[in-house]
């Protein structure tokens, strides 16, 4: 396939601005489309965090196919997967895209169907990872997580392919994520990582942190370590 291991992990955008048009919600995915750099990338949308409930899918289907050609899927595991072959399916594709969602249930059930294995081979041969929120938390070793409550508990068993925590939604109005992501790092629950706000997306080459991109200007990514935090500048690349 010829690309080097590559990750966009993104906080979505959750509260959007009135000024968006609703066709660019899903600018995320054509970010991740363009950087499988091919001209009609096979693009494959995983939505276990919210139990494969048909209203995401079709919103996939409906916002993948506004930025270009693509031979677009889906792999559902709810009852039972939907394609007879997973680890063939996953690997013949240039990006996989994951949903938000609770990544707690998302991390149980991949592990049950090996997808952790699965999709670790994917990354390994090029093929682009992506996701917001739980699709940006599940590649790291760890981050905060409302998948148990709004009150935020630290969860440290993600997939590690990045060795790193990663803090989503950092500017969320409703929840104290950025208090408790900082706090879970500077008390040594988790290790140092990066923090986006909504509409940014940190792309990673191997396990180097790359950039950052936003679909939003005036967002931010964050260098968050046990004893400093440090703004991060994200390039506004709109597919």
């Amino acid at each position: 396939m010829g690309r080097p291991p590559q990750i966009l992990a993104c906080s979505g955008i959750v509260h959007s601005p009135d000024d968006l048009p609703p066709e660019r919600l899903g600018d995320q995915i054509g970010q991740a489309m363009r950087l499988a750099e091919v001209a009609r990338p096979r693009a494959c949308y995983i939505a276990t965090a919210v139990g494969d409930q048909r209203p995401y899918i079709d919103r996939w289907y409906e916002r993948a196919s506004g930025y270009g050609p693509a031979d677009l899927t889906h792999l559902e595991l709810f009852v039972r997967p939907n394609v007879p072959d997973v680890a063939a399916h996953l690997l013949k594709q240039d990006v996989v895209f994951v949903s938000g969602g609770s990544v707690v249930n998302l991390l149980a059930v991949w592990r049950a169907h090996r997808l952790d294995e699965i999709l670790r081979e994917c990354w390994d041969k090029g093929v682009v990872l992506a996701g917001w929120s739980a699709g940006s938390l599940c590649w790291h070793s760890g981050g905060v997580t409302d998948s148990f409550g709004d009150s935020l508990t630290v969860l440290n068993d993600g997939l590690g392919f990045l060795p790193f925590s990663n803090g989503v939604h950092d500017d969320l109005p409703d929840q104290p994520r950025r208090m408790r992501y900082r706090q879970a790092v500077a008390d040594g629950l988790l290790p140092a990582g990066h923090a986006t706000e909504d509409g940014v997306g940190l792309h990673y080459v191997g396990t180097r942190l790359h950039r950052a991109l936003a679909v939003l200007p005036g967002r931010r990514a964050w260098h968050v370590q046990p004893d400093r935090v440090t703004a991060i500048d994200p390039e506004l690349w709109l597919p």
